[in-house]
């Protein structure tokens, strides 16, 4: 037994880690990634808001709501910083920016 009374079988299996030291640094790491995953979904939903002004303000204008030429840079721009996964990634958001007006 650890000194806070979980057994290393289930700090290791809860981990998948091999020892103590191993697991204690995959669950810290872990609450980071979770902390970034809050921040990230935030990111997310701010830019739904922005997308959703710009698209109104174009469809009020006339336009169309979606401007495929700004799209396209958009995932270039995710390709270019994280590889063809980026390309996936750019996808993802747009699809979630579209069609909120």
């Amino acid at each position: 037994m650890s000194s806070i009374g979980i057994s290393t079988t289930d700090t290791t299996t809860a981990t998948g880690a091999r020892t103590d030291e191993a697991a204690a640094l995959i669950g810290g790491a872990r609450e980071r990634i979770d902390a970034l995953d809050d921040r990230i979904i935030g990111l997310v939903q701010d830019r739904m808001a922005v997308s959703a002004v710009i698209q109104e303000a174009r469809i009020t204008s006339g336009g169309r709501r979606v401007n495929l030429s700004r799209e396209t840079a958009v995932l270039g721009h995710y390709r270019d910083a994280l590889g063809k996964p980026g390309t996936a990634l750019a996808m993802t958001l747009l699809e979630l920016c579209r069609g909120r007006v």
